[in-house]
């Protein structure tokens, strides 16, 4: 069971992280794809805070004996499955850096080559 405090906190740190995100989109720091996200995150606690009666089923379903812990466990679980998400756009980005410097290199030294025949 959630107690009415935590109840509070969870929902005061879900509108405080919602309303830095779309200070951040206003400003252009911050992509609507990755904004998306953390807003349906903060949705998600929020109900969860509004109807304890579904992280509780859930807990108690999975064998957690405390709701907050489940709601912990759960909140680790979704930051893991993002940085999992985050490190594979950015072995992507990595690739395709590589191949443009290469690429770059290779117009380099075909320009290089031609002044030298000239």
């Amino acid at each position: 069971m959630m107690t009415a405090l935590f109840r509070v906190v969870l929902v005061l740190v879900s509108l405080g992280t919602f309303a830095l995100v779309i200070q951040r989109i206003r400003h252009s720091r911050m992509r609507i794809e990755d904004a998306v996200f953390w807003v349906l995150l903060c949705l998600m606690f929020v109900l969860f805070a509004l109807f304890p009666a579904v992280p509780d089923t859930l807990a108690h379903l999975l064998g957690i004996y405390s709701t907050a812990n489940f709601l912990f466990l759960f909140m680790i679980f979704i930051l893991v499955m993002k940085v999992f998400s985050m490190s594979m756009h950015i072995s992507e980005l990595e690739t395709r850096l590589r191949e443009l410097v290469q690429e770059e290199a290779l117009k380099d030294l075909s320009e290089r080559e031609e002044k030298e025949n000239r």
